[in-house]
């Protein structure tokens, strides 16, 4: 079956409000990111709707987040606090909610240390390494 691109820019567009109410969720529960949401609702509103696109690259809130992660792959050091801040306070409820074994608990830890890795490693604004 041949898509047509109305369909696939329907997809995207539906995916970019999936995307986003997702990352209105991630910002009520710690242990749900929103970032990440709100950088994949803007990728696929690029390819589907220039003008939420713009909503978005202009939103007070996600604005300044998302111009800095397209233009230098930069995270905003307050998004870095709040992402490990997040990562620690999901981490915790996990060990005291479920009381995992040890190779469960092995498992989740070594996960939110990649991605907190991953996070502090990104630059912090334009001109850094």
């Amino acid at each position: 079956m041949k898509l047509t691109k109305r369909f696939v820019k329907s997809l995207y567009l539906a995916a970019g409000f999936l995307f986003l109410a997702l990352a209105f969720i991630g910002a009520l529960l710690p242990v749900m990111p929103s970032a990440i949401f709100v950088i994949l609702a803007a990728a696929c509103f690029a390819r589907s709707s220039p003008r939420f696109e713009a909503w978005l690259l202009n939103h007070a809130q996600f604005g300044p987040s998302l111009r800095a992660w397209r233009e230098y792959g930069a995270i905003l050091p307050q998004a870095k606090a709040m992402a490990v801040g997040g990562m620690i306070v999901g981490f915790t409820l996990f060990w005291f909610g479920v009381q995992p074994g040890p190779i469960l608990a092995a498992a989740v830890a070594a996960f939110f240390i990649a991605s907190a890795a991953f996070v502090l490693t990104r630059p912090s604004g334009p001109g850094e390494p």
